[in-house]
């Protein structure tokens, strides 16, 4: 069967980081979740997305495919009742079809016509970005157990200091000596060629990602996924980085999610609760203006490719765009669009040919390239991104 992840009705409200990727490219836990579907389906998946993703991330369709809501976060019930899916069944979750098996084109499907089947086991569903720190080490967990069923962990040194070594699982190639872990309250997964300096303390559920480096007396609480190539240091709690970025130095960043290839300058601190302890109001996407989190803790939203300046501070919640540059002193402001250039004290644009001149500089020092199908999508982000940067 051809399974085909759609974004849905959660893409708006994951923005700024549906700018750049469907929401299956996502990450929360240790996998992304397009990741999660293909492990657990045991076949490649593909995306119906954004036209202008669709060069990048393009869809396949067959006679016949499986449509499944990208926001949500695949479980084995779930899996068995998409296996046993038959023509004109949809699955049904809380109202909303977060599954249907159509033979004809997706945009031509009537659901009246279908017979409805209501999904009654659980399901965590991401539909906004605050829920991929607040639900992800629960998802740590589910994907830990995925990753290492039937399989045995590197040898651990014996430098090491470690509390529920039953609960820790180390890659092939990855170098930790000299660290504290905590796996009691949740599990450690440490990828393929990671290295975890002297002196840094793990408490889980926490995963760091293949060829990542965690730098010398870092402290990492719970929650926090390091993605693929990032370097991360000082104190870090309940965060989610996708990958290739870099908060190399003391600051400290709580209940958060920072987008790929963006960078933390030196002793970069975010706040994420009020002095007055109340609930933290973020921007908006869908709604265009603020909205209360319900949550007392709440931090920094980081889009893609954007960089902080040294000692930069951010207030809670704050939610910053995709390429831009925040340097100066003061809190900048708690919405920033993207391509916004040094927002502390000024309203200047990120200029277009610069922004995409020091993407390229990042991919590099990363070993990756900035290729022409991502630079169409900046540009494409650049022009739907104006309106914002007009009245802010």
């Amino acid at each position: 069967m051809n399974y085909i992840l759609f974004d849905g009705a959660s893409r708006d409200r994951l923005l700024p980081f549906t700018y750049t990727r469907p929401v299956a490219e996502i990450r929360i836990g240790i996998l992304t979740i397009k990741e999660k579907w293909e492990k657990m389906l045991g076949v490649t998946v593909t995306y119906l997305t954004e036209e202008y993703l669709q060069d990048k991330f393009p869809i396949v369709e067959f006679e016949e495919n499986v449509y499944i809501d990208a926001s949500v976060i695949p479980n084995e019930k779930l899996i068995e009742e998409i296996q046993f899916l038959s023509k004109n069944q949809a699955v049904v979750f809380k109202d909303q079809v977060i599954v249907f098996y159509a033979s004809q084109f997706q945009d031509e499907v009537d659901f009246d016509d279908y017979e409805l089947i209501e999904f009654e086991n659980e399901v965590v569903k991401i539909e906004k970005s605050i829920d991929i720190f607040s639900k992800n080490a629960k998802v740590i967990v589910s994907d830990y157990n995925l990753l290492t069923q039937d399989r045995i962990s590197e040898t651990i040194s014996g430098t090491n200091q470690i509390l529920g070594i039953e609960n820790v699982f180390i890659e092939k190639g990855a170098v930790v000596e000299f660290v504290t872990i905590n796996a009691i309250e949740g599990p450690v997964y440490i990828g393929k060629d990671a290295l975890v300096m002297e002196g840094s303390m793990l408490r889980g559920p926490i995963s760091i990602g293949k060829n990542s480096v965690v730098k010398m007396g870092t402290k990492i609480y719970g929650g926090t996924t390091v993605g693929p190539k990032c370097t991360v240091g000082g104190e870090i709690k309940n965060v989610v980085f996708f990958g290739y970025s870099n908060k190399g130095h003391e600051g400290y960043l709580g209940n958060s999610v920072i987008g790929e290839l963006c960078n933390f300058g030196a002793n970069t601190n975010c706040s994420n609760m009020k002095n007055n302890h109340s609930t933290v109001k973020v921007w908006d996407y869908e709604e265009c203006g603020f909205v209360d989190s319900n949550r007392q803790f709440c931090g920094l939203f980081l889009g893609d490719y954007s960089k902080l300046g040294i000692n930069t501070m951010l207030n809670t919640g704050t939610v910053v765009g995709i390429s831009t540059s925040i340097f100066g002193a003061g809190f900048p402001p708690k919405f920033i669009p993207s391509f916004s250039w040094g927002v502390v004290n000024s309203k200047t644009t990120y200029i277009l040919e610069k922004s995409i001149n020091d993407a390229k500089k990042m991919c590099a020092f990363k070993n990756i390239e900035l290729d022409e199908k991502e630079i169409e999508i900046l540009k494409e982000v650049f022009e739907i991104s104006r309106n914002f940067r007009q009245e802010f």
